[in-house]
């Protein structure tokens, strides 16, 4: 599917716009937008997160987040925010199991990116299609360059950024910390 122009608030929709992905192992996740109305899937996501992979995403620990972070993840304006959501029915719900987003710079030529997957999703290809979608919506939005923070000790980041051709270096603030950034 195509991405066309910015997404706003009210196109996010059955329609609009989704994939349904098959992963390495067989199993299959539908990607999508997310919305405001995912705040509780969102908070969910975000307690089941291991504490490694809390601490990597976050580099820190969010076992609990608050109302502000949960309303930040989830309302949107999709013309400087954009988040993905790999999801799979759960009781009548969708399950977020992986994440992607981007928010951009005042003006609109980089974006910080992140990813993240649950334990159990990982290995599978998730996170590097989760990227592949948002690498290819910064690219159609002009955007110039896509970058991210990590842990140092995030290995399977490191490995995933390399794979998508993005360049590593040390943070110059914080020896914990490289910048993985990809020219688009």
């Amino acid at each position: 599917m195509q991405w066309i122009g910015p997404l706003m608030p009210w196109q996010i929709g059955p329609d609009y716009p989704r994939w349904t992905e098959v992963l390495r192992d067989g199993s299959q996740v539908l990607v999508r937008p997310v919305a405001k109305q995912d705040a509780a899937a969102e908070r969910t996501f975000i307690e089941a997160l291991s504490p490694q992979a809390s601490r990597f995403r976050f580099l820190g620990q969010v076992r609990h987040p608050s109302n502000e972070m949960i309303e930040k993840f989830t309302d949107l304006d999709y013309v400087h925010d954009v988040a993905f959501a790999a999801v799979v029915p759960d009781d009548g719900k969708d399950k977020f199991v992986g994440v992607s987003r981007y928010s951009t710079t005042s003006d609109g030529t980089g974006c910080e990116c992140a990813v993240t997957v649950l334990d159990e999703w990982q290995d599978k290809g998730l996170g590097t299609m989760l990227m592949m979608h948002l690498i290819e919506v910064a690219k159609s939005r002009g955007i110039q360059r896509m970058w991210s923070v990590d842990s140092v000790a995030n290995v399977a980041m490191s490995e995933l950024a390399h794979y998508l051709g993005f360049h590593r270096e040390q943070d110059p603030e914080d020896a914990s910390q490289v910048i993985h950034s990809l020219r688009l």
